[in-house]
């Protein structure tokens, strides 16, 4: 299988970077997407019609507390390291998996499915506001919804992936948490433009370590040009 790099960008500590840091990163999800993306392009300059060959993920924290925001990259390619806003350390990302192996991981997902409508329609929804409106009630339905429709929908993805979920202490539920369910919206893309995400933290068993690999590169879910998609990966 072909070599990967996982990369981490961190805005630079220089007087001049930081004073941009809430504006190369900004605190607004949907804005910090877009951004983080075209900081990302800055790393793979070279070829006008190559096509995006990477997933990241976009972490923008306290910055009043010293930390610095940061970009996780899985990519293809390796990042341009000379770079005037961020500082970059790539190495190779190479696993070698076998079947049984359990792995913590992390994953920021825009967790969807496609249904069909009344007139026969085919349409994508979001998992959670799906199952937030059969429910009818959607102050009580909100919290079940995010830990229900989301681990059904991650364990879906896993079956078709190569991986299933480990079941906790007990051998009841999966080691799972589901934290937190955001609306990303750009304002840039009209009424439609916004995107659900899910941020999914647990332990999963590796059943097929070709496939999921394939996949772990090529990312779960949808709306990988806008920071999802990425699943991080350590030995459990």
């Amino acid at each position: 299988m072909t070599a990967h790099y996982l990369s981490r960008a961190q805005l630079r500590r220089d007087p001049s970077v930081e004073a941009l840091a809430r504006v190369l990163l900004p605190d607004d999800h949907g804005a910090r997407a877009y951004s983080a993306h075209r900081l990302i392009w800055s790393l793979f300059t070279g070829d006008a019609d190559v096509k995006r060959d990477f997933l990241y993920r976009a972490d923008a924290p306290d910055l009043r507390r010293g930390a610095r925001a940061q970009l996780l990259i899985l990519s293809r390619r390796a990042p341009n390291p000379d770079n005037s806003l961020l500082d970059v350390e790539s190495k190779s990302f190479e696993p070698d998996l076998r079947d049984g192996d359990r792995l913590g991981f992390m994953l920021r997902a825009n967790a969807t499915r496609t249904r069909k409508t009344a007139d026969g329609k085919s349409i994508r929804v979001d998992v959670v506001m799906d199952a937030i409106h059969k429910s009818g009630d959607r102050a009580e339905a909100r919290s079940k919804a995010i830990s229900e429709a989301g681990q059904a929908w991650l364990e879906s993805q896993g079956a078709k992936s190569g991986f299933r979920l480990v079941a906790d202490e007990h051998g009841e539920r999966p080691s799972v948490s589901i934290d937190g369910y955001e609306q990303w919206r750009f304002p840039g893309l009209g009424r439609d433009g916004k995107i659900s995400t899910l941020d999914f933290q647990g332990v999963l068993e590796v059943t097929d370590p070709r496939l999921f690999l394939t996949k772990l590169f090529d990312g779960f879910g949808r709306a990988k040009a806008f920071g999802c998609g990425l699943m991080l990966i350590r030995r459990a």
